[in-house]
């Protein structure tokens, strides 16, 4: 069966920015916080400071992955250039969303950048709590605003949201739904399907339900292993949460992601990649669409991958 690894992050160079300071790679996939927190942040034999795109690619192969969506995160530190670079290298396996700091001095400067010049049409906003900005909204914050106004312009541009969990004051489903009335012409992704909890599934229901009326919000089911502090391979906890954004969603608005590569240090991206078959939520079209047609149809749009195929960096011309 064709995949599409919805959530996946390339690392050309380790800098991670949270409230915990800047994150240093210590080789071997080890890094450290500069208050001291350690994690082990690539899995043995992908990189010692780096996951590079030939890296992935040989992941991706042995998995039988056939394409994957780049993202950007706090956690590695935002990877925009080198994503683009990935795609204009390989532009049949991977398509790319930039991230910006919607409160920094030149932030509408590097949209445009990325959008006009660079060919982006996806945009990933990691929003949830980190300890470096003031709480906000995605949907009231005038910063924000005149982002969306300016994206409003790309019918099909996807704009996808980490907010975090209910815990934190980031976490805001409400506001995806505020952004899809507004913007119909764009399409939402809610990363790791609003971190669930098998034992509240009611919180979860009362999120995908507010999405159901909106055909512009799907979601992926990346890294619900680690929200679940799941390992038992085929993620039980897991199986309950998918089966009920099914049933409220539909299989056409759920697809699969790894959130690799720190998802796969704590379960193997074969199970990662193979866990979703070995259960029976989804008819075997179903799970077509799940592992492979969902994403296709909202980050591989033709319009979406021409516009970065046909850019050019006018910075390199000069």
């Amino acid at each position: 069966m064709k995949k599409i690894d919805g959530h996946f992050h390339l690392v050309r160079s380790i800098a991670g920015l949270s409230g915990q300071g800047r994150m240093t790679p210590l080789g071997n996939g080890k890094a450290i916080w500069d208050n001291g927190t350690f994690l082990k942040l690539i899995p043995n034999g992908w990189g010692d400071h780096d996951f590079t795109a030939e890296s992935a690619l040989k992941v991706m192969q042995e998995n039988e992955v056939e394409k994957a969506v780049l993202l950007q995160g706090s956690l590695y530190g935002f990877q925009n250039y080198y994503s683009y670079q990935a795609v204009k290298k390989y532009p049949e396996k991977f398509i790319a969303a930039f991230s910006v700091d919607p409160f920094a001095d030149d932030a509408m400067k590097i949209v445009r950048r990325h959008v006009e010049d660079l060919g982006f049409r996806a945009i990933k906003f990691e929003i949830s709590q980190g300890g470096y900005h003031q709480p906000f909204r995605l949907d009231t914050a005038p910063e924000l605003g005149k982002l969306f106004h300016f994206f409003a312009d790309y019918p099909g541009f996807v704009i996808a949201v980490d907010y975090g969990n209910y815990r934190q004051i980031s976490y805001e489903p409400e506001a995806i739904v505020n952004l899809a009335k507004r913007y119909p012409k764009l399409d939402f992704v809610v990363c790791h399907l609003s971190f669930p909890n098998a034992d509240h599934l009611n919180r979860l229901e009362n999120a995908l339900e507010q999405w159901q009326p909106y055909p512009n919000i799907t979601t992926e089911i990346s890294a619900i292993q680690d929200i679940e502090n799941e390992t038992d391979f085929p993620f039980p906890r897991c199986q309950k949460d998918v089966a009920l954004a099914k049933k409220i969603l539909g299989a056409k608005r759920i697809f699969w992601g790894t959130d690799s590569p720190l998802s796969s240090t704590f379960n193997s991206y074969h199970n990662l990649a193979t866990w979703l078959a070995a259960t029976n939520i989804f008819t075997e079209a179903e799970l077509e669409d799940v592992m492979y047609n969902n994403a296709n149809r909202i980050y591989f749009k033709p319009q979406n991958v021409q516009a970065m195929r046909d850019s050019a960096d006018p910075v390199l011309k000069k």
